[in-house]
């Protein structure tokens, strides 16, 4: 399968303006702003995070924190490595890092003071060079990108006119502006972004550029956490018509119905998935589909991606660091196939997607659903492992502040979750405010990932946030926890 443009990493966080066009108004062909669909009567409402109650100054000065706040990890991902790094393409699978720095700008420039503020283009010329639908990630380092210290110079330019249009902005009367919407989205924008330089990095190869503290040690109750919990059957609230900031694909709103089933306390482990490895997981055709067997063989699959071993040990390289796997750490660099397959070896499944989102969401004492695991407030660094704070996973049953009501830890940070359902449009979905965000990935090449890891930052993460990817991917950071039907008889 060829690397393109519309790869899942691109899907993710390279998300493409296919024009301009003044504030609020859709361009021809392109849908409106989305009408939820609504609840049956009697539902539980969906909570939201009430941007759009705060009073003006309060919005304006949450979405310059969360614009700054961005910036400086973009500014903390380029600037520890040179120009050479820079402009090198380190894995046919990412764009150079200089190119994720000029389009942040490129996107804030087309969204925010061309669509929202109605401003002249500042280089309409390098508009092409920087949609990400226009050029396959391949071949960007030979196209004209602008160097550094210019792509640096051009973003910063745009950030201080853009924070001269927030300061003036209304922050309501169009779909767009209304509680902040369209600055919301260059915020996760650019910390997606930051997500996919953050993979670059650890795909670099040479000297370590980046440093973090470890998370902290597992809780003293790690040790005893039961292997799985039971999630009850029942109906629940999936999706949300509320949350001022959520993209398209996680609307509308809606009642899912699920059978009870059995879910992993925390996600799979180094040490249980070496256990896979040790007992020829890999060699064994029954635990594979069909097509990630072939997958398996023909891309040569015998461990996670970056792990290699060394004797009786096995090691992985992280960010330019080489180290033995610490066995107590979620699973990470596994595709969909081989977390299929470990899956199928222990006798259980992937959970589905609306499985996942009910063990996260959903408080059995009240019959609402929350915007996170512990509630609704905030994400803090007691609830996850979110922001880059860690270069890592912190080790299993960690986080016992940030449990869901059923008692599952580690549901938002640390990994990326794969889950067994296709990339799908909710009932009622409509695209906005572009198609190209959502709309022309969904169908069953691409695979469901739920919860964040330790490289996304809170603004782009929450309990009705999906990520998708194909099935073979494993540069992102991405692991699993597994599922089990419930007997009925």
């Amino acid at each position: 399968m060829t690397d393109d443009a519309r790869t899942a990493a691109d899907a993710h966080a390279a998300r493409t303006v296919r024009d301009a066009r003044p504030a609020g108004t859709p361009a021809p062909g392109q849908p409106t702003a989305p009408s939820p669909t609504p609840l049956p009567p009697g539902a539980p409402p969906t909570n939201a995070l009430l941007l759009d109650a705060l009073p003006l100054e309060t919005l304006r000065e949450t979405i310059a924190s969360e614009l700054l706040a961005a910036r400086a990890r973009t500014a903390a991902l380029t600037d520890c490595v040179g120009e050479h790094d820079l402009t090198a393409q380190h894995s046919p699978l990412m764009s150079p890092l200089v190119w994720d720095l000029a389009h942040i700008g490129n996107q804030e420039e087309l969204w925010l003071l061309r669509n929202i503020g109605g401003r002249d283009p500042m280089h309409p010329e390098i508009d092409p060079l920087y949609d990400a639908f226009e050029h396959p990630r391949a071949e960007r380092p030979r196209l004209p990108l602008l160097p550094p210290g210019e792509a640096r110079a051009y973003a910063h330019d745009v950030r201080g006119r853009v924070l001269d249009l927030l300061a003036a902005s209304p922050l309501e009367g169009a779909p767009l502006l209304d509680a902040g919407f369209a600055f919301g989205m260059i915020a996760q924008h650019e910390q997606q972004h930051d997500e996919t330089m953050l993979i670059t990095h650890q795909l670099r190869r040479g000297e370590p550029a980046l440093a973090a503290p470890p998370p902290p040690p597992a809780p003293a109750d790690a040790a005893g956490l039961p292997a799985d919990v039971l999630v009850p059957a029942g109906p629940f609230t999936m999706g949300t018509d509320t949350e001022p900031w959520a993209l398209d694909n996680e609307r509308p709103a809606h009642r899912v119905d699920l059978p009870a089933f059995r879910l992993d306390t925390t996600p799979v482990t180094n040490g249980a998935y070496l256990r896979f490895l040790a007992d020829g997981g890999y060699d064994e055709p029954r635990w594979w589909t069909p097509e990630g067997w072939e997958h398996r063989q023909q891309a040569g699959l015998t461990a996670p991606l970056f792990w290699r071993r060394d004797g009786d040990q096995w090691l992985r390289r992280r960010f330019g660091v080489l180290e033995a796997v610490p066995h107590d750490e979620p699973v990470l660099h596994v595709s969909w196939y081989e977390a299929d397959a470990y899956a199928r070896w222990a006798g259980r499944r992937l959970p589905t997607e609306a499985e996942w989102e009910k063990a996260a969401r959903h408080d059995p004492a009240t019959g609402r659903s929350r915007r996170h695991p512990w509630g609704d407030a905030s994400p803090a660094p007691q609830h996850a492992n979110l922001g880059q704070r860690h270069l890592r996973p912190a080790p299993a049953g960690s986080y016992p502040a940030g449990q869901s009501p059923y008692g599952v830890r580690q549901l938002m940070g640390d990994v990326w979750e794969w889950t067994s359902s296709d990339f799908r449009p909710y009932p009622g979905f409509r695209a906005w405010p572009y198609r190209e965000y959502s709309e022309v990935f969904f169908g069953p090449e691409h695979k469901v990932l739920r919860g964040g890891c330790f490289a996304v930052a809170p603004v782009a993460c929450r309990g009705t946030f999906r990520n998708w990817d194909y099935p073979i991917r494993r540069q992102i950071f991405a692991g699993f926890r597994t599922a089990a039907d419930v007997d009925s008889g």
